[in-house]
């Protein structure tokens, strides 16, 4: 759902700055519906990267078109952050149909997924993310919708219950998923088709920080795009997230284009270092290297010394660091690598 503003100043600008020192451009304003999406995609040809999961889903659209029939169900799983939402509302704009966005969480009980089935029209599209937390009698409810489009509903109670069976118009059911194995079998089964989404290499990250810089209207160097890539963990999301601190430090403390030192600069105070590591995974790897002697560490024994949860630690620090085989999970806990000693310049303590 577009979000719609919620407080308005009284003193607008009235004229329209073009930027500069000062001013500002009232043509590109926050509230403005565009800025929500202004960096997401709106045709599966602006789609970047992905190029594999981009040509099947081109092949089922235009055999769905030349049948004239509603999308087989979809199911697109993978780490956040990679575009599955971004696939999920380009699909609906290729075959000019309606989108229905919903999360998991939100579907407590059927009664909440009835209003998005009865108003589905014929081809239109239902978006659930984050479907794996669907509750099971919700996930229950919905197979006969997504099989044989329909729902039974119960009336009454005891004997006197009824249940009513309502048709629903054909409509395309799109989920979204970061744990897939946490999908229970028959649900999983019921998806038509299933694509997986993976990290983008850096080739692919420059190229979407330079879209979205002119989106953003802001001047880049080819040098600074990449040097945004190559700390973006091969995330988009996280791509846009540093574009977007690098344009508010260009423009706070230069002339407001995006160069090599601005980015440099823009990133020592933010504390990246160029391979991505922020500064809470760099204290990781210290501790396990001068607390614990590069380990075998518990995550848990991790956790109190770092003073961070041991679940945060599992969900947030760790991955990234097992991609970039700093460290190694074992039976008896994290053990540091040699390449993490090697990037953050470490010994092991001498024994005793």
């Amino acid at each position: 759902m577009v979000r719609e503003p919620v407080i308005k100043g009284d003193d607008e600008p009235e004229d329209d700055f073009s930027g500069g020192a000062v001013g500002w451009d009232s043509s590109y304003l926050a509230d403005d519906a565009e800025y929500d999406d202004v960096l997401r995609p709106q045709r599966l040809s602006e789609v970047v990267g992905q190029r594999q999961v981009v040509e099947r889903l081109q092949v089922i659209l235009d055999a769905t078109r030349k049948r004239n029939e509603p999308l087989g169900h979809l199911l697109l799983d993978g780490p956040p952050g990679l575009g599955k939402t971004t696939l999920a509302s380009v699909l609906p704009k290729e075959l000019g149909t309606e989108l229905q966005i919903t999360s998991g969480p939100s579907l407590s009980a059927p009664k909440d997924l009835l209003p998005y089935l009865t108003n589905a029209s014929h081809g239109s599209f239902l978006f659930i993310d984050e479907i794996h937390r669907l509750p099971a009698t919700v996930e229950e409810f919905i197979y006969p919708a997504m099989e044989d489009f329909r729902v039974d509903i119960t009336l009454g109670d005891g004997i006197n219950a009824r249940t009513v069976n309502m048709k629903l118009q054909k409509f395309t059911l799109i989920g979204a998923t970061t744990r897939s194995g946490m999908l229970t079998a028959p649900l999983r089964d019921r998806f038509v088709r299933r694509e997986h989404l993976d990290f983008y290499d850096d080739d692919e990250l420059v190229e979407i920080v330079r879209r979205n810089s002119i989106k953003l209207r802001t001047q880049i160097s080819d040098d600074a795009a990449f040097e945004i890539a190559r700390r973006s963990r091969g995330t988009p999301r996280k791509a846009n997230n540093l574009l977007r601190w690098a344009r508010d430090f260009a423009t706070s403390k230069a002339d407001g284009h995006i160069t090599n030192e601005v980015v440099a600069k823009a990133f020592e105070m933010l504390e990246i270092d160029h391979l991505g590591l922020e500064r809470q995974d760099r204290r990781y790897l210290e501790t396990l290297v001068k607390t614990f002697s590069g380990g075998p560490a518990g995550v848990q024994a991790l956790g109190h010394s770092l003073n961070i949860p041991a679940d945060t630690l599992e969900d947030e620090v760790e991955p990234f660091l097992l991609r970039c085989g700093f460290i190694q999970r074992s039976p008896r806990g994290r053990i540091v690598t040699m390449a993490a000693l090697e990037h953050l310049k470490l010994t092991f303590p001498e024994a005793g």
